[in-house]
């Protein structure tokens, strides 16, 4: 895969405390990124705009085999998110409005690596404060900016 990708991600969170009945849409994002592959892990390097506020969060994404993932946010945002498959991670979440306990179960991972793309899907509960939050699906597609065949695979 080349250096600059082109990396979506889709997530979709049903409220703990919801109606199971609600619609609830999908977040999608479709951003320039950097690649490259070290030591056999895997990384993605892209910048995150939030709207109504100054400032830029940098994101990476660290793929490690098929069972670890970690995102690590700097900026307006700070974190460092590890999701293994079966196992609860906890980190603390910096937002420009205060500081969050954060707990991650990953329920299910699948990585799928080729010379052209990488294909990401994980599911996981969300808890703040040891408090139940979210059941959370992600997607994240990355694919060479110049494979000109680019396109969303969110299903």
């Amino acid at each position: 895969m080349t250096k600059d990708v082109l990396v979506s991600i889709s997530g979709l969170h049903q409220d703990a405390m919801s109606d199971l009945t609600e619609e609830n849409e999908p977040i999608e994002v479709v951003t320039p990124a950097s690649y490259y592959c070290r030591n056999g892990k895997h990384y993605v390097i892209y910048d995150e705009l939030m709207e109504g506020t100054p400032g830029v969060t940098k994101n990476q994404i660290k793929i490690s085999g098929d069972d670890s993932l970690e995102i690590i946010k700097r900026g307006l945002s700070n974190s460092h998110m590890v999701f293994e498959k079966n196992k609860k991670n906890l980190t603390y979440y910096q937002t420009p409005y205060g500081q969050m306990l954060v707990g991650v179960n990953t329920k299910n991972m699948e990585v799928k690596v080729t010379d052209k793309k990488i294909d990401v899907s994980l599911d996981y509960e969300l808890d703040v404060n040891h408090e139940p939050m979210a059941d959370c699906t992600i997607k994240m597609n990355i694919m060479s900016r110049t494979a000109g065949d680019f396109s969303l695979n969110l299903s």
